[in-house]
């Protein structure tokens, strides 16, 4: 490959050469993790086949979240269900196996001696491909629907995510709390799931008084835990998880005598992002979205927003993944995020007093041809990057060369825990593979 081929997408030679002396850094402090979790991991990674590819074992994590994604359209396409009990233990399972394989492929890299950067890189991506699929699923166990509420909850890992990866790329440490949303958070976002499965969706949407009897003074009989959701989830992302990424990229930019201020430019991405979600979910001209207590369904596609999110975010996060392993500038833009600005003005035009007003029917092949396109561009570039990275290092992504030397059975596997991070209560995370 020449030095100029493909430069902008971070596979140049001299973009490659970073990957030769890429080393993995990560600091977590969660006590489940580090003394429960780590010889569950452990036991588990013994199951595994030595011939199994690291990247395998990620991409097997996320075919149970789409699996799952699978069963939510044939048994609660409107988010709302109830679906049948053993749908929910599923959500929870799957959830659970995805976290599990995220966080043991790195482990299984080091047992079949494959580590490599391109690890990262294809685990990281899955994990921002399941930022709104795993809390899709999350949605539907709570039975939020095609609302705001349902789409905030589908939709808020997004931003944890991307700023642990803006974390990540100024300061090459992955840091991880005492009580952080890949370990204690998928517990509690599985539990969540087990709950709905043991007493029905509705439960998250009933009058607090019922199952709390002692607060009857206190609250209206009206409140449920749907009126705490929202504020719960912003609480967690604005007081525990933003203020710790500004704070360690300020502390690496002022060790390395480097300005602070160009670095919040940086959030341009995820402004543009969060921006056009809002104005279009929220435009009263959308069908997107229904209302909560609306009896005649006015659409309602937001399973078909979360896909074409998945890969729009997938995208956007995944290059800066890439330039922090190759050493490169900070990717500002991908073209994916074009037909979502356009969506947006669109379904706004009548507030400018122009005429056009976006029917249902234009909006859904709207989302339709988004998500062609989506898939088309995201499936491009990834060949793209994998296959450079492949040709460059001289291996393979889904499998182990027979030639490859691998450590002995016997050989102690790392208890070190290697985490991915995916910023969300419903998401797991994991270690570096090839």
């Amino acid at each position: 490959m020449g030095k100029n081929t493909a430069a902008h997408e971070c596979v140049s030679e001299e973009a490659l050469a970073h990957l030769k002396t890429y080393k993995y850094s990560s600091v977590d402090k969660s006590y489940v993790s580090r003394y429960i979790l780590k010889h569950y991991w452990n036991a588990f990674v013994e199951l595994l086949p030595l011939w199994l590819a690291p990247n395998m074992v990620t991409l097997l994590g996320f075919f149970f979240i789409l699996a799952n994604v699978g069963l939510l359209e044939l048994y609660v396409p409107d988010l709302v269900g109830p679906a049948p009990k053993w749908v929910y233990y599923s959500f929870a399972f799957g959830l659970w196996m995805y976290s599990t394989m995220d966080n043991v492929d790195g482990k299984q890299a080091r047992r079949t001696g494959t580590s490599s950067g391109l690890g990262e890189l294809f685990d990281h991506g899955i994990d921002s491909l399941n930022c709104t699929l795993a809390s899709l699923l999350e949605t539907a166990a709570m039975g939020y629907g095609a609302t705001k509420t349902g789409a905030f909850t589908a939709l808020i890992p997004c931003l944890p995510m991307f700023f642990s990866t803006w974390e990540t790329y100024h300061t090459h440490t992955l840091y991880l709390g005492y009580f952080n949303g890949p370990t204690e958070g998928l517990i509690i976002a599985c539990s969540m799931m087990i709950m709905s499965a043991q007493y029905g969706p509705e439960i998250w949407s009933s009058s607090l008084i019922r199952y709390f009897p002692s607060l009857e003074n206190y609250i209206s009989p009206l409140t449920t835990f749907r009126e705490f959701w929202i504020p719960i989830l912003l609480s967690s992302f604005f007081i525990a998880h933003l203020p710790a990424c500004v704070v360690n990229v300020v502390k690496a930019r002022r060790a390395n005598g480097l300005p602070v201020a160009p670095v919040f430019y940086e959030w341009t991405p995820i402004v543009i992002f969060t921006a056009a979600t809002c104005a279009w979910l929220g435009s009263p001209y959308s069908f997107i979205l229904e209302d909560w207590d609306s009896k005649q369904k006015t659409g309602g596609h937001l399973v078909l927003w979360c896909l074409i999110m998945s890969l729009v975010f997938g995208r956007m996060t995944t290059k800066i993944i890439l330039a922090h392993l190759t050493r490169q500038p900070f990717p500002y833009w991908t073209v994916m995020l074009v037909p979502m600005i356009v969506g947006a003005v669109l379904v706004n035009l009548p507030y400018l007093g122009i005429g056009f007003k976006m029917t249902e029917h234009f909006e859904l092949w709207y989302l339709r041809l988004y998500f062609v396109f989506a898939a088309v561009v995201y499936a491009k570039w990834a060949v793209l990057v994998i296959n450079s990275i492949c040709a460059y290092l001289g291996i393979n992504c889904l499998t182990i060369p027979a030639k490859r030397d691998v450590y002995k059975e016997n050989e102690k596997v790392s208890s070190e825990p290697d985490r991915r991070v995916t910023r969300s209560m419903a998401n797991g995370n994991g270690p570096k593979s090839d």
